[in-house]
Parts: structure tokens; sequence; C-alpha cells
């Protein structure tokens, strides 16, 4: 990176700019699947692995006597695998908490020892002093499960941001705040630990809301675009199921009267579309089925002509916004559909 900060403090005076640098990196940690010889007897190890990799988003000086920092390095592609660097590749189950721990022990201790220090370094000719900050974005829902000693998806505790029960999210799903943070699963881990209490298994696991083992590594909330087209297709396959079926004319339908409109839904959609069914929604059928294209099969299917004009400017709309999403950066990249989105 040498090269790329030199040319950033061009125009800069370079003796004020000697300490001062501020080093953001992005964090990513994710299991590689089955990893296993298909053939011949291999080493007695797991046969499932996990990478740990990191990006270096952007460096920033705060020059001598100035009072904001100049950005002097941004990652121009910081989705592209060419700029995560692998630091840790591991024989590991990802669902293996005490190995996972044991073996990303060493990581987050030099980790946190990088935190509180300062790294000297010569860049362009000059020792340069750089301060390291992390983020830990690039984990799935499982991985901060685990980091952050979270029960598994499976669990009651339905969310890694907040304390919500899936009770509760499925009563609200609109009024929610992120108030779960690693300080505080920290502490939950150590009155599950210690039951100060006294309390039974079932009033210590409410009390803790879902934190059953110790939390290693703290983590920032984030949505991939990957998981907000899925997310978003989830909820549009219900509407148009619900508009097939005309939903809003009945008081309560039967299972049966929904499984059929399923049926239909997916029957058009294999003849339109090519998409065939799937269990689990996945990205390529996600976007594959939010296009105008996909709205206009389905219409065949909707009785009504307003439900129809409807559904086509609803989908208009989410088109348009896709890019907010989807950029890298909406701010530079769309600033019109950002400016509206909210």
């Amino acid at each position: 990176l040498e090269e790329d900060i030199v040319e950033g403090l061009s125009g800069m005076e370079d003796s004020a700019c000697t300490s001062g640098f501020s080093v953001m990196i992005k964090e990513s940690c994710d299991g590689m699947g089955d990893v296993s010889e298909k053939h011949g007897g291999g080493p007695a190890v797991p046969e499932k692995a996990v990478r740990y990799s990191f990006t270096v988003m952007s460096v920033s000086v705060l020059a001598d006597e100035q009072e904001e920092e100049v950005t002097v390095f941004t990652e121009p592609k910081p989705n592209s695998e060419l700029s995560c660097k692998p630091l840790c590749l591991m024989f590991v189950d990802e669902s293996d908490h005490e190995t996972l721990t044991a073996v990303l022990g060493p990581v987050v201790a030099e980790r946190n020892a990088m935190k509180e220090s300062r790294l000297i370094l010569s860049v362009g000719g000059l020792p340069r002093s750089f301060r390291f900050h992390f983020r830990g974005t690039g984990y799935d829902e499982k991985m901060v499960r685990e980091v952050e000693g979270m029960e598994a998806s499976g669990s009651t505790y339905v969310c890694t941001l907040c304390d919500s029960t899936r009770a509760e999210a499925s009563e609200n799903m609109v009024l929610h705040s992120i108030t779960r943070s690693h300080e505080e699963n920290l502490d939950r881990y150590e009155i599950w630990r210690t039951n100060p209490f006294s309390e039974s298994v079932d009033e210590l696991r409410d009390r803790v809301k879902g934190i059953s083992a110790k939390p290693f590594m703290e983590t920032q909330p984030t949505m991939d675009a990957l998981h907000c087209d899925i997310g978003n297709a989830t909820e549009f396959y219900k509407i148009f199921q619900d508009e097939i079926g005309e939903v809003y004319q009945k008081v309560k339908p039967s299972r049966e009267e929904r499984r059929s409109w399923r049926a239909a839904l997916d029957k058009q959609l294999r003849k339109k579309m090519k998409l065939k069914p799937v269990m689990r929604m996945n990205g390529n059928y996600a976007r594959k089925l939010m296009t105008q294209e996909a709205v206009e099969a389905i219409c065949e299917l909707v009785p009504s002509e307003e439900r129809r004009e409807a559904l086509r400017e609803l989908m208009t709309i989410y088109i348009q916004m896709k890019p907010v999403w989807r950029a890298t950066c909406p701010a530079k990249e769309c600033p019109d559909q950002l400016c509206r989105y909210s």
C-alpha cells in the first residue's frame, strides 16, 4: 500500500504527516464447508474448514495542527476476494465452539494488542505511526451466533441484534432497535455461568436472552446485499401468493387454500421464468423473482386489474431502490435513490 499512501499524501506537508494515521480493517470469518477427500484415507482432522481474513478498507491521517482527518487511501473494491487477505485457514467445524475458540484465541489476542498499540513503518522515506481500528462485519448469522456466545439459529431468541423472541417478533414486525452488544453478551455469560440469583434453567435463560457460551470476538451489526435480496424476495413471494388468492377479500383462508395459491405461483414461475420451486430462498432465485418480467407473469394469475397495477408499481419502486443496498458506496453511486430510500 506504500505507493497508494504516498500518492494520497501528495499536496500535504510531508513532515506534518508522520503520526496520526488510522487504518480501518474489515474482518471476515466464515466456514468453507466440506473439504474432505473424496477418495483415499486422509488425516484424522475435521473434514470442514474455516477461513479468517481481513481487508484494509481505508487509511486516513490527521496532520499536525489540523482538526479533520484526510483519507489518503480507500479500497476501490472492498467486496472483491482480491482485496480480502486470508490470515488463518484452519481445519475445524465452525459449529465446534471449543475448538474454534482455541484456534482463533491467538488471533483475537493479537488483534486486541494491535488496538492498544501503534505500528511505526517507513513510508515514503519517513517513519510514520499507524493505529488500527477493527470492524467485524464479514460474519454471517451462524458465525455471529458462534463467536458472540449465542444459541444456534433455531433458538427462541430469533435475533442477533436485539432480545426479541420468535413470538414477540411475529407480533411486532416494525418497531425494533439494536440493543445487543459484545460487552452485554459477556456480562450475560457471567450470569449464565454463575447463576447469582439461584434461578431455574428457564428463568436463567430468560434473564440472559439466549447467551450460553463465552463470547470471544466482537462483531458489528450488518446486513449484506445478498441477504437483503433474499429477505425482500421472501416477503414478495408471500405477497404474490396472497394476491393470487385475493386474500384481502377473505377473513381467514384455510391451509388448503394457501397451499393451492402457492402451487399456482410455483407452476406459473416454472412455466414463464424457468424457476423451479426451492425449499429455501437463495440469491439466484431471489434476483430472478424480483424483476418486471416475473411480475408480468404473476399478474396473469391476479384477477383484479387494480391489484395488478399496484403490484407492477411496487416492483418498479423496488427495482429503482435496489442500487441503495447493492452499491459499494451508495452516497456516491446513487445519491438520489439514497435520499428517497428512507
